[in-house]
């Protein structure tokens, strides 16, 4: 009997061994995995940028007082897009709203006047694939290019935007994103 409990007791130590070897290549693994995570996030939003407000040369950040992290980077509020000789043309933001399946984070560009949406883009989501996930798809996003601010709206609300069959709460979470963020710049602006 004490043959077999000193069998026992060697694969639990054998499995502990393997699970702490484990625990530490992935822990390893972890820091700079997660390092370059961060910095493939932070050049896609770039090239988002550049995706929904084409005409611009550049983008000045403009942040908030909110401080996001013990580096003591503050939020960026939005961006101001200028042209090749330093005008204002328009702004860029990035906003998470809470779609059907969790957090929609949508990158939208409206012009200096605050007119016309110049478009958007769908950075992350957790819609449902097939139904919500359809708001990444051209055919969803493109309606919003050049789209009138005053008809910003599903078109079951009198607005321009048709909302995709099966997937309402969604369609509506990325036009009440960009209505909500488009609020905060035009306050900050005035």
């Amino acid at each position: 009997m004490s043959e077999s409990r000193n069998e026992a007791i060697e694969i639990i130590g054998k499995l502990v061994l393997v699970s702490v070897v484990a625990a530490f290549l992935l822990g390893m693994t972890y820091v700079p995995t997660n390092d370059q995570l961060k910095i493939n996030y932070e050049e896609s939003r770039k090239i988002t940028l550049n995706e929904i407000m084409p005409q611009a040369d550049s983008f000045e950040a403009v942040y908030g007082d909110t401080v996001i992290n013990e580096e003591g980077d503050r939020e960026i509020l939005y961006y101001c897009a200028k042209d090749t000789s330093g005008n204002l043309i328009g702004y860029a933001f990035f906003r998470e709203y809470t779609g059907s399946q969790g957090m929609i984070e949508v990158a939208g560009g409206v012009d200096s006047s605050f007119r016309t949406i110049t478009g958007i883009d769908i950075m992350r989501h957790s819609e449902t694939p097939g139904l919500g996930a359809k708001i990444t798809e051209p055919k969803f996003k493109d309606q919003f290019i050049n789209v009138e601010l005053e008809k910003l709206s599903l078109s079951g609300d009198g607005g321009a935007i048709d909302s995709i069959t099966g997937a309402t709460i969604s369609s509506q979470a990325v036009v009440d994103a960009l209505n909500a963020q488009v609020s905060v710049v035009k306050k900050a602006e005035a």
